[in-house]
């Protein structure tokens, strides 16, 4: 019997030590996986490159700054130029990343199209914006039959809207632009807006500031471009502002998402960066930007 005994405590003793041997060995694992997860950080090399869409380019560029504070290693430079710019180049290899407001089929051609893989990274809204002059002159708001009729170049004089009599002066878009196509699709219901060529831009930053310059002057841009800017006002359509509470219940309906393609499945750094951008860390950023989430959207599309 006391044979027994002694038998059982040393199993028990075994026992004991054999877990406290697995809980070391555990700790030992997650001190490795931190390491690893920060030398990986440290050790990523490469160069990440970008272009298109405007709209997305002040996201694309802050989320750059801050990626590389986590990877030092990795160069990343983005440009602007205009979605159609940027599908074009991503196809044929100029750059790694192709950002843009619209799908690629509506840019390049279907067998083109098949060969880039989308990323949708976010959410964006799009508002109509006019010089200050205009709400000054009396235009608080347009209706949805309003603002087709200026966008197509039907209606040319505010008085004809509610406001003084002044001329309304179009800043537009090339069709290049995946703006252009997204406020033509959601916004104007699928016409075809005039162009103007004296005041067409490429460059959002530019457009906001010929809106901003010209009175009775009237445009359309990334919300984004509007976050602690007061140089312009936006524009409500039908009773609702451009906003993203108003976009994300779907009572704002001039939105679409926002697109990094890669031909192929991106590696290394540039799956790096383009990860980090859907990370919920920077997730958390994108709404001072002026970017919507796309996890927080109510209605889909």
């Amino acid at each position: 019997m006391k044979m027994k005994k002694v038998l059982a405590m040393a199993l028990t003793g075994l026992m004991i030590f054999s877990m406290a041997g697995c809980g070391s060995v555990s700790g030992a694992d997650a001190s490795s996986a931190e390491a690893s997860s920060a030398a990986a950080s440290s050790d990523l090399t490469g160069t990440v490159t970008g272009s298109g869409s405007s709209a997305l380019f002040p996201l694309a560029q802050d989320a750059a700054d801050s990626f590389k504070t986590q990877y030092p290693n990795v160069s990343v430079t983005m440009n602007a130029g205009g979605s159609g710019t940027g599908l074009k180049q991503v196809y044929d290899g100029s750059v790694d990343i192709g950002n843009s407001d619209v799908a690629a089929e509506k840019k390049l051609d279907a067998a083109q199209a098949a060969e880039l893989v989308d990323h949708k990274v976010c959410v964006i809204s799009m508002a109509p914006i006019v010089n200050k002059d205009v709400t000054a002159g009396g235009v608080s708001n347009l209706t949805s039959d309003q603002l087709v009729s200026i966008f197509t170049g039907k209606t040319t004089n505010w008085k004809d809207v509610g406001g003084k009599d002044e001329a309304i002066v179009l800043v537009t878009r090339p069709t290049t632009s995946g703006t252009r196509a997204l406020f033509k699709e959601y916004a104007l219901g699928g016409q075809e807006e005039a162009s103007n060529a004296a005041l067409e831009t490429d460059d959002s930053g530019t457009l906001l500031q010929s809106v901003a310059g010209t009175e009775g002057s009237i445009g359309y841009i990334a919300l984004s471009y509007l976050v602690s800017n007061s140089t312009v006002d936006a524009m409500p359509v039908d009773g609702v502002a451009p906003t993203l509470e108003n976009t994300y219940s779907g009572k704002w309906n001039v939105w679409g998402y926002e697109h990094m393609y890669t031909k192929g499945e991106p590696k290394d750094a540039v799956k790096a960066y383009i990860d980090y951008v859907m990370s919920d860390t920077y997730g958390a950023k994108m709404e001072s930007l002026g970017y919507c989430v796309t996890s927080k959207m109510k209605v889909e599309r």
